[in-house]
């Protein structure tokens, strides 16, 4: 506190360890110290692979590094089948792989144990740090498109006559500054993970629904101007998380 003047002190620690910070906390607040009230114990869950508690006192290590560059790894081979001629596929993949393990440690309540499985946190169809970057990569193809038809998000636009998939968006992007300031007093970034993957939910149906580049302008330039909206409450999401945010995938 005194070397660094800091205003909170976060202690980052598993749930067991409750208890000990705790007592910690109250005898320095009997000790009188001003910043006792500053000090707050962020509690987390167990981490678990494939289904096994993960113990050093007994011998079951995972190494992060190990765990990174497998993810890394296997992110490269579903790039490879999907995408082949994909530019700069081995930043995109570690960018994807990395993302993998981070959102899948992120995404549920700190509190709770998570459980990491290969094939479930590279899933680009599932509840996972690749879905929401393949999405944003998905909204930044509409607008390089639109660009390359001559095409431009207009500065304002008229929303009318929406559809149910529209205004879901519509609604959801409007909850961004609440929920990331909530993240931030609750200390809690599965806050931010649950609201990407809503937002994904939403526009991925409202991709699927409606058309956009060939679309009348009078429905073109709200959906334009919905895309671009949805690709930046995306990428400042990932950002948020310290996730990257590709723009091919």
């Amino acid at each position: 506190n005194r070397e660094l003047g800091a205003t909170h002190l976060i202690y980052v620690v598993g749930g067991e360890q409750t208890l000990h910070f705790t007592q910690v906390f109250k005898v320095l607040e009997l000790m009188d110290k001003p910043w006792a009230n500053d000090c707050r114990h962020v509690a987390f869950g167990m981490m678990k692979y494939n289904g096994e508690r993960l113990s050093t006192r007994k011998g079951k290590i995972v190494y992060l590094e190990d765990v990174l560059q497998r993810a890394i790894s296997e992110a490269q081979s579903i790039i490879d089948n999907k995408n082949p001629s994909l530019p700069d596929k081995e930043e995109v993949a570690k960018a994807v792989g990395i993302g993998a393990v981070v959102f899948n440690d992120l995404k549920s309540y700190r509190m709770h144990d998570v459980d990491f499985k290969y094939e479930e946190v590279l899933n680009f169809d599932g509840e996972t740090g690749p879905y929401v970057q393949y999405t944003h990569a998905r909204a930044s193809s509409v607008l390089r498109k639109a660009e390359a038809a001559g095409l431009s998000v207009p500065a304002a636009t008229s929303f009318q006559a929406l559809s149910d998939s529209e205004w879901r968006l519509i609604h959801l992007m409007n909850q961004a500054d609440e929920i990331f300031e909530r993240a931030v007093d609750d200390l809690d970034p599965s806050l931010i993970a649950r609201f990407a993957l809503d937002i994904c939910h939403a526009f991925n149906r409202f991709y699927h629904d409606e058309p956009i580049l060939i679309a009348e302008p009078a429905y073109r330039n709200p959906r334009l101007a919905l895309t671009e909206a949805t690709k930046s409450v995306l990428a400042t999401s990932l950002y948020l998380l310290g996730l990257a945010a590709p723009a091919a995938m």
